[in-house]
């Protein structure tokens, strides 16, 4: 017995005590690391999305940036043109422009309006769905088939509110304002922002709703137990455990206005009146195929992606240190 167990130590590296070549072996294949992970198979079945990210979002960005550098113009399919490069001129030009900074600004009023009502009602109806015990899928659905709904069959129904004979007007009588909502200066975007609030309200809910899940039931009843009303209740524990939702809601409707086209281009007929609702995004539709400028019109593209970025960065960054 003893004669083996020497040999077997012999084979493997002299001391029984130490791993041998033979163990270091294993422990050298267990620590190499794969190029494709640890499932292969995994990026073979995302290799479809990779591909539409690229195709769709990845390669229309670079060329992008790359028309905005350059004399870009469109021409017939197929002819061979020059586009020579031209610096920054291009951004020049569109940040010396008025209506840049004009749009800028109405988007701006438009997430001023936009952004806090979202979050107040989406949070405030979540708590109150979140308590209803009959007919609970009834409201749900309520709330969230305008989301779903096609933005120009709702668009419809607004300008038949909101125009100069609208119900809104016939209820308000004499405190109607004149000119009416979507023809007056001061009121069509934020007339757009009540819309759009109004329309994506109820996929806020539902990301409130799931969240409230995860609130602990206990904690309400220790603040009951403590003398606190409902009121108390939502402040001190409903509002806390739903931060990361309302980071997340925050960031979600602060990149879909700065998005903004679809609902001023109906609504306003293409950002009236005289420019009181355009929108960046519509701009650069303005810009770029109305004025074939297309090479203005991204360089405006690539300014709103980075006012975008730098405020999805910062999100991120307050999101992180609220969670630490």
């Amino acid at each position: 017995m003893t004669t083996s167990v020497a040999g077997t130590a012999g084979r493997t590296g002299g001391d029984p005590g130490r791993p041998g070549r033979g163990s270091g072996t294993q422990d050298t294949k267990k620590t190499r690391r794969r190029p494709f992970g640890a499932q292969p198979l995994g990026i073979l079945f995302s290799a479809p999305y990779l591909l539409f990210i690229g195709v769709v979002f990845a390669y229309p960005i670079v060329f992008a940036v790359w028309m905005s550098f350059h004399d870009y113009f469109f021409t017939a399919p197929g002819a061979n043109v020059e586009r020579p490069f031209v610096g920054l001129d291009n951004y020049v030009t569109a940040l010396t422009d008025p209506a840049v900074w004009r749009a800028f600004g109405n988007v701006g009023v438009f997430l001023l309006i936009n952004v806090p009502l979202t979050v107040v009602l989406s949070i405030l109806l979540a708590t109150a769905l979140d308590r209803v015990v009959r007919a609970r899928t009834f409201f749900r659905v309520a709330f969230y088939v305008p989301y779903v709904t096609a933005s120009v069959a709702v668009v419809a129904v607004w300008l038949f509110l909101f125009s100069n004979t609208g119900l809104v007007n016939n209820v308000l009588g004499p405190l109607a304002p004149n000119p009416s909502w979507l023809v007056n200066s001061a009121l069509a975007m934020p007339t757009i922002a009540l819309f759009v609030t109004w329309k994506g309200l109820g996929f806020y809910i539902l990301l409130y709703l799931a969240a409230l899940q995860n609130v602990p039931r206990e904690l309400h009843e220790s603040v009951a137990v403590d003398g606190g009303g409902r009121i108390r209740q939502f402040f001190a524990v409903t509002v806390p455990g739903v931060r990361p939702a309302t980071f997340l809601v925050v960031l979600l409707s602060t990149i879909t206005g700065a998005n903004l086209f679809t609902e001023p281009y109906l609504l306003t007929s293409g950002g009236g009146p005289n420019g009181a609702s355009t929108s960046p995004v519509l701009l650069i539709y303005q810009k770029g195929i109305e004025q074939q400028n297309p090479d203005v019109a991204t360089a405006i593209g690539v300014v709103l992606i980075v006012f975008v970025l730098v405020i999805a960065l910062l999100q991120r960054r307050f999101v992180g240190r609220e969670e630490s």
